[in-house]
Parts: C-alpha cells; structure tokens; sequence
C-alpha cells in the first residue's frame, strides 16, 4: 500500500500522463501496423510481457489530472518475459494506466489477462515500478505479436540500425551528358550523427533507380529498403512530404526542380506510412 501511494504521489506531482489502449486482437488481421510497434519499441528501453494479478482503481479525486472517459488504475502484473531491458526485471512489475470507460461508465476487464508493456523507469524510481511511454503502451499479447516485437527490438538493436533522421540537409542533381539522364543526391542529418544519404539515378531508356546508402561514402552496392525493415520506417514514416527549399540553396532553378521530382519518386515508391495509433 506504501509503494502504491508513492507512486501516485510521483505520477501526479510530475504530471505524467499515461494512457491505455485495450483493444482485442485478431490473429488474422493485427490493426497495429510495422510502425505502430516501430514507434512504441524505439521510446521503451523496457518491453515486457506481463499478465496482470491486480488492477487497482485509483479514486478520481486523487488524480485529477486523468483524461475524461477514463479510470485510473495501479496495476500489478506478473513478468512472463523480458524483451528487452538491460539488468533485468524482478517477477512482479507495478505501472499506472487510464483505461477507457464504455457508454455505461465501466472500464474493461484485464484481470489475468496477458499483455506486452512498452516503458521506462520513472526518474527517481527504484525496484519495480515502471512507467508506460505513451498512452496506449500496453497493448494484448498474442504469440504473433510478441515475435513482431521481438522482431523489431533486434533491428533496433544491431550496431548497424539506421539512424532516426532529424532533417534534410541538402540536396541537389547533377544533369548527365546524355539528354533525359542525371543524378540527384539527398543527404539528411540523423539523431546519432551518423551519414545517411540516397542517390536517384536516371538512366537514357531506364527508368529511375534510388538507393540508400548508410555511410560517409555512396555504396554502389546500395538498393532501396524493403517495406516493413526499420529503415524503410526511418524514411517513410519520417521524411517530409516535399523537399525543404532550404536544402536547394544555391542550386539551379532547373535542376532543383528535378532534384523535388525525384525525391518525389521516393516518397512514392517509400509508400505511406500507415499507423492505428497516434505517435
């Protein structure tokens, strides 16, 4: 009971908003997408799957700073397994979740019920509590889900994961000396710093032909990335939808417009970037 007002105590004076989501998953039709799972397992340096023993509610006067249409509640859940976290987990974990009520004002179910948890140890925590990173963190567990998760976490993890992007630095296309060919060169600066880069290529009777190369220098060997890899999710699901004009600084009306034609050949071959949740 201590450790349950100590941590209400943290949540609420530090205003921490941790939302649920709860919905039941169908083997056949997962709704949560490569990057749904991409987005929650790249903010969570703890992904656990859990089986919940106790949720307790949390009265509303308590936490008013609670979403409307939700409850509050103080679970207790047991780890069935640890997916990623350095150092461990002990074999009871404790987090705050607002789940959502229905018409009639009742939150669901989730007693005994299994689910994989994506979270952090609040600052100044010790021991086993953890706090969810964003508001529908929890998500029900299945088989199937738990190997895509697991799947994503080792992509993340390689020594050679692509870097998150942070901006467009320049860009700029160089005419070939054969009418109708050239090359457009688009270089982004990353969270990490480390050089990533994509070259469009036009050949006389080809069509374009674009890679990414992760490096200080263009590898020939490059190609494009394959839908649903980590770094077709670092430039589809974060690229801006047209060239910065500030990234064109310099270069040639015509030639910065072929530049934007190409980065719009990329964006169109990257496809959309379909998520059931806001990031």
């Amino acid at each position: 009971m201590r450790s349950f007002l100590m941590l209400a105590f943290i949540l609420f004076t530090t205003q921490i908003a941790v939302f649920p989501a709860f919905s039941q998953v169908m083997e056949e039709s997962d709704p949560l997408q490569y990057a749904d799972i991409a987005d929650l397992s790249a903010d969570a340096p703890i992904i656990i799957h859990v089986t919940v023993k106790e949720a307790i509610k949390v009265a509303p006067e308590r936490v008013p700073n609670a979403p409307a249409g939700t409850q509050r509640f103080y679970i207790i859940a047991s780890t069935n397994a640890l997916i990623r976290g350095q150092g461990g987990v002990g074999e009871t974990i404790r987090y705050v979740i607002d789940l959502p009520l229905d018409a009639r004002g009742r939150a669901p179910k989730i007693k005994k019920k299994p689910f994989i948890i994506f979270a952090r140890r609040p600052s100044g925590s010790t021991g086993d509590n953890v706090q969810l990173v964003a508001k529908d963190a929890q998500i029900a567990w299945t088989p199937a889900r738990e190997q895509r998760v697991r799947s994503v976490v080792r992509e993340l993890l390689d020594h050679d994961a692509p870097p998150a992007i942070s901006r467009i630095v320049s860009a700029f296309h160089v005419p070939g000396t054969v009418i109708g060919e050239g090359e457009t060169q688009i270089f982004m600066e990353t969270d990490s710093g480390s050089p990533i880069s994509i070259t469009v290529l036009k050949r006389d009777g080809q069509r374009k032909f674009w890679a990414v190369s992760l490096g200080e220098i263009v590898d020939e060997a490059a190609r494009a990335p394959v839908r649903n890899s980590l770094l077709w999710y670092r430039l589809a699901c974060f690229l801006p939808r047209q060239l910065p004009g500030s990234a064109l600084s310099g270069d040639r009306l015509a030639n910065a417009q072929q530049a934007r034609s190409d980065y719009q050949t990329v964006l169109n071959d990257l496809g959309s970037c379909p998520r059931s949740r806001q990031p």
